[in-house]
């Protein structure tokens, strides 16, 4: 336990700059906090004592403001930046090496009381505000955009972006756990408007050609 502890805190100076010293990390991160008190209530949970561990999960609710429940897996190097306004259910099961961003949401579309959470592979990032909603695998390597709703699979090695989200880039180069860059993701309907305008022009020119060759 105390191995995982110093793991969490190194992972958060690998991939936070702004992260100055371990006396800050400890103190001023509440994605550290949210992640070690889910790791008692999870403990707890699985002992099957579920009131404490929901009363833990609570209290992390209270003091981060990231809600994680305690039946949630999470798998080593997990890492949330910010994380205010995070909710990851019940069923969720998280790999290793993943990042998530604020407002992002783990959710269930169902009421039954089977699998109805994601499960997410490894070296994933989530960006802000994403909703990855329903018993749903996503791949290993893959990047979620911002504000993305993704309802559906997604193979390994992908990126998601729009509502609803669409795979615009997959088997490209290798997104490995240390990219960040989930705001520079591309636009489908702005390359899609592109393809349109670059086909208008070549009908005119086209179109130009016939009317000089006519003359």
């Amino acid at each position: 336990m105390i191995e995982k502890f110093r793991e969490d805190i190194s992972i958060v100076f690998e991939r936070d700059p702004a992260a100055r010293n371990i006396i800050e990390v400890i103190t001023c991160y509440p994605g550290l906090h949210a992640i070690w008190l889910h790791r008692v209530a999870h403990y707890l949970w699985k002992k099957n004592f579920k009131f404490i561990a929901r009363m833990i999960s609570h209290f992390s609710r209270w003091l981060t403001g990231i809600e994680i429940h305690p039946g949630a897996t999470i798998g080593r190097r997990f890492f949330i930046d910010h994380g205010m306004g995070i909710v990851i259910g019940e069923t969720t099961e998280i790999g290793n090496d993943v990042t998530i961003y604020h407002q992002v949401t783990l959710g269930g579309t169902s009421t039954h009381k089977g699998k109805r959470h994601p499960t997410i592979g490894n070296n994933v990032v989530i960006g802000a505000g994403a909703k990855v909603l329903g018993p749903i695998k996503i791949g290993n390597n893959c990047k979620i955009g911002s504000n993305s709703v993704v309802v559906r699979d997604v193979p390994p090695n992908s990126t998601v972006v729009g509502i609803p989200g669409r795979i615009v880039k997959r088997d490209g180069i290798r997104t490995t756990r240390v990219d960040l860059e989930h705001g520079h993701l591309p636009d489908p309907v702005m390359e899609t408007l592109k393809q349109m305008l670059d086909m208008i022009h070549s009908l005119e020119v086209e179109i130009e050609t016939l009317k000089e060759d006519k003359r």
